[in-house]
């Protein structure tokens, strides 16, 4: 009872952290691992909950107008197709390779943010053709290949954009739900997940989606460039430290 109880705090913190900035599996994944959960239960636990709590998310945004169905729409192929792309790149390179990409990603993140003058306050909308579509499905590649930070390096891409944080939210939410859903399948369909324990987590998940979208359209353009350094900074620790343990 004691462990579905901190799943459910888990799965609010978490889910709150990365609707607002990504990197919820830095609270999520270590959580689970320390309560003794297998780490492939772990692992489909964090894709079925994030599928779930990714898609209230957007709905949320969508209901207060802050992002359209049709971009929605048109963001979960490119997450998609990236994501199935890098799920095949993957079994071709080894780990160590992966973690200096993740790595060498974050850092360029890290930096941009500081050299770029983007800052969330445009209000364009999202576009097919719009230069920074590649990006985006290079994302999607990196999520299907490893996967931390992917909505963090989503948000640094849309401030490029000029799209508004707001709806950089919602479109990031989308996008993570295409890239969760496929793996969420893969993981139910190999008997993997304890269902109980995931159940605890979504609900958590499920809150802490609501409390992620209203925080986002109270915070100012500053305070987000804020978190997202802070997250992207705990990422790249996170991920050094997790390859210098393995």
């Amino acid at each position: 009872m004691l462990d579905l109880i901190i799943l459910f705090f888990v799965g609010l913190t978490a889910t709150t952290l990365g609707t607002l900035a990504g990197g919820g599996g830095l609270i999520s994944l270590p959580a689970m691992l320390t309560l003794g959960i297998p780490v492939h239960s772990a692992i489909g636990a964090n894709k079925v909950t994030n599928s779930i709590s990714s898609f209230t998310s957007f709905l949320m945004v969508y209901r207060q107008k802050g992002v359209t169905i049709k971009e929605g729409l048109k963001i979960i192929p490119i997450s998609l197709g990236g994501g199935v792309a890098g799920g095949i790149i993957a079994s071709s390179l080894p780990p160590d390779l992966m973690y200096k990409i993740a790595i060498g990603l974050l850092i360029f993140a890290f930096l941009f943010s500081f050299i770029s003058k983007a800052d969330f306050s445009g209000k364009s909308t999202f576009h097919f053709k719009t230069r920074g579509t590649p990006f985006l499905f290079g994302i999607g590649i990196y999520d299907g290949m490893f996967g931390p930070g992917q909505g963090t390096l989503m948000l640094y891409v849309f401030s490029y954009l000029k799209i508004s944080y707001y709806r950089a939210v919602g479109l990031m939410r989308v996008a993570t739900f295409a890239s969760c859903f496929g793996a969420a399948i893969s993981f139910i369909s190999a008997g993997h997940i304890i269902w109980s324990l995931t159940f605890a987590l979504i609900v958590g998940s499920l809150l802490g989606a609501q409390v992620g979208v209203r925080l986002a359209g109270k915070l100012k353009p500053h305070h987000v460039k804020i978190l997202l350094r802070a997250v992207t900074a705990a990422l790249i620790l996170y991920i050094l430290f997790d390859n210098l343990v393995i």
